[in-house]
């Protein structure tokens, strides 16, 4: 059984989708929850407390324990003082809230650029920062950023939306890095769920069998104290749940002291070959080749 009792758990964009079967998932193991959400539309226009105070209303009419918070996750501060102000800690941040300004690259405003950025990097930016010396000074955290495959493989009219995503697993490698020694464990999700933000994106017939509730458990098993896994990548949708990790092909070696533009395309096939290809865990090993390579040279 994963018992979450006394643990706090903030989960922003917590109103619907994701987040609320997020929410109501860490209640019922136990956990005491905010509830965060601006209450504004998918592409980050409005506000409104409703969506927030239905969920908290739910989780208390199951007999367990939320806070509602309406602040934008740009008012990381906010949400975090919520917590403390009502539970006294925070043990776990899932950074969820997100929008979409989907549009093709050559048709993109600043605006639709600037807000995506705005609500899904800075945003968990700001309710991490804010969270992360209580952690440390507790000895204790959870960190779930949420990624997409939009991210990492790319999607058509999603190039501010990928980048973000893309840019939140580059921050969950360096804080699993950073918050090793202080016993807080990062990971990032890309969930596949039907969501208002997904609707009209999936085909109705797999959109119904995306249900949300479907991704939430493996977010409730990131947060909990059984994990001790950090920095991963988890693939996650209808059921089904995987790791995804980065590959290094074996490459091609040039003389260091200086190689053609020919030299090169004459090893492409090489370079290009991922027979053989190692999975890096961090820096050091990913240039581990170049490494060697130039030992061999000295």
């Amino acid at each position: 059984m994963i018992d979450l009792k006394d643990r706090v758990v903030i989960v922003t964009g917590a109103g619907g989708g994701l987040g609320r079967a997020h929410a109501l998932l860490f209640a019922q193991h136990g956990a005491k929850v905010v509830v965060n959400d601006l209450g504004g539309t998918t592409q980050g226009e409005g506000a409104s407390s409703a969506a927030a105070d239905k969920v908290v209303a739910e989780i208390q009419a199951a007999g367990g324990t939320a806070v509602a918070n309406y602040n934008s996750v740009t008012d990381g501060d906010a949400i975090v003082k919520t917590a403390i102000d009502a539970f006294g800690r925070v043990d776990v941040v899932v950074n969820n809230a997100g929008i979409l300004r989907d549009t093709t690259f050559h048709k993109m405003t600043d605006a639709d650029w600037d807000l995506v950025y705005k609500v899904h990097v800075e945003g968990a930016y700001k309710v991490t920062r804010a969270a992360w010396p209580l952690m440390r000074e507790q000895g204790f955290g959870r960190v779930i950023f949420t990624a997409s495959t939009s991210g990492i493989y790319g999607n058509f009219g999603q190039s501010n939306y990928g980048m973000a995503k893309l840019g939140l697993y580059g921050l969950t490698r360096t804080l699993a890095i950073e918050g090793a020694k202080f016993n807080i464990k990062v990971n990032a999700i890309a969930p596949t769920g039907g969501t208002r933000m997904t609707e009209g994106l999936i085909p109705p017939q797999l959109f119904e069998a995306l249900k949300p509730e479907l991704v939430s458990p493996l977010v409730v098993y990131l947060g909990s104290p059984a994990c001790e896994d950090s920095s991963g990548l988890y693939e996650v949708g209808g059921g089904w749940v995987g790791r995804t990790r980065w590959e290094q092909s074996q490459g091609a070696c040039f003389n260091p002291q200086g190689f053609s533009v020919e030299e090169l395309a004459a090893q492409w096939g090489a370079i290009n070959d991922f027979s053989g290809a190692t999975h890096p865990k961090d820096n050091m090993e990913a240039i581990g080749k170049l490494v060697a390579h130039l030992q061999k040279q000295a």
